[in-house]
């Protein structure tokens, strides 16, 4: 048996994923746990990590590292993303991570962060091809277009993260009419840019916090469900009808919702703001959510470096 364990760092969410590949050659899931640190709290602006933010993130890691210790893993890898490639305290972060958990940070490149989404995503999912695929995160989104075979045809990464619109754009508490305006402008003008084929797409794939937010509110959820969100189907006009409720109510009535985190409500109207945009350009509207991404990816890339 291999016990593996998987950190995703982003801007917003710090994720573990604990798996365990048994005799017979199954895999079992020990852990999944997602804490909200928002690292990336004024980042944009100041081009450093806040004190604030690496003490929340401290503490998420020194839970992290006894559950890792409690499942007597193997291997571990710790994967930051968009949060941590420019930090000017990035030594720092890392001697947190190091000084706490004992692995290394493994700050990933977009085509690296691109592989692991889409074994990640598509580990869970069957979708029509040509697909996108695509994760909107607190500092960037990631626009995957997938075909047939799971081959990548075409990655890239936008400047367009949940807590970087908010904090660029939409400054209001909600945010003013002429606030949203010049944050869609902004997105659309980088998506419309990015070199997506959008009208030749077959589906769309939706991961992480806003888009798994998005379907727990159509669903009516009281209590989130990863099973119930998972595979969940969402048309044009959920997305519409849920994000302009964000966009036009405080983050204090937001949090009030059932499965919020207080830290996610504050920015999320600005991560709907970008799936609606995306919503608005590919087939139909419609966005099939999933629950495995980049987390899956990591995690099954290890027991397959461990195979044998």
């Amino acid at each position: 048996m291999t016990t593996v364990a998987a950190v995703d760092c982003g801007t917003n969410s710090i994720r573990l994923l604990i798996l365990r590949r048994e005799q017979d050659g199954s895999i079992t899931e020990l852990a999944r746990e997602v804490r909200l640190a928002r690292l990336g709290q004024g980042v944009d602006a100041t081009g450093e990590f806040h004190p604030d933010a690496l003490a929340r993130a401290n503490v998420i890691f020194e839970e992290y590292a006894g559950l890792i210790d409690a499942e007597g893993t193997d291997e571990v890898r710790f994967v930051a993303t968009s949060a941590a490639r420019d930090v000017s305290n990035r030594a720092e972060f890392e001697r947190n991570v190091r000084d706490r958990l004992a692995v290394a940070v493994d700050v990933i490149t977009g085509d690296e962060e691109a592989r692991l989404s889409t074994m990640g995503v598509l580990s869970g999912v069957d979708a029509s091809t040509p697909a996108l695929v695509f994760d909107i995160g607190g500092g960037s989104t990631e626009l995957i277009v997938v075909d047939d075979g799971a081959a990548v045809r075409s990655a890239l990464s936008l400047d367009i993260g949940a807590v970087r619109i908010k904090e660029r754009f939409l400054h209001s508490d909600p945010a003013t009419a002429d606030e949203v305006a010049a944050a869609r402008e902004h997105v659309g003008a980088l998506l419309d840019g990015a070199g997506v084929d959008f009208p030749a797409l077959k589906s769309a794939i939706g991961v992480a916090g806003t888009v798994t937010s998005v379907a727990a509110s159509v669903l009516s959820l009281q209590q989130y469900s990863r099973q119930a969100v998972h595979e969940t189907v969402l048309s044009r006009a959920d997305i519409d009808r849920t994000v302009s409720r964000w966009l036009a109510q405080t983050a204090e009535q937001t949090a009030a919702e059932p499965c919020m985190h207080p830290l996610r409500a504050a920015v999320l109207g600005a991560g709907g703001l970008i799936l609606d945009e995306i919503s608005r350009r590919v087939p139909d509207g419609a966005v099939l959510v999933s629950e495995t991404d980049i987390l899956d990816g990591i995690a099954l890339g290890l027991l397959g470096r461990t195979a044998g």
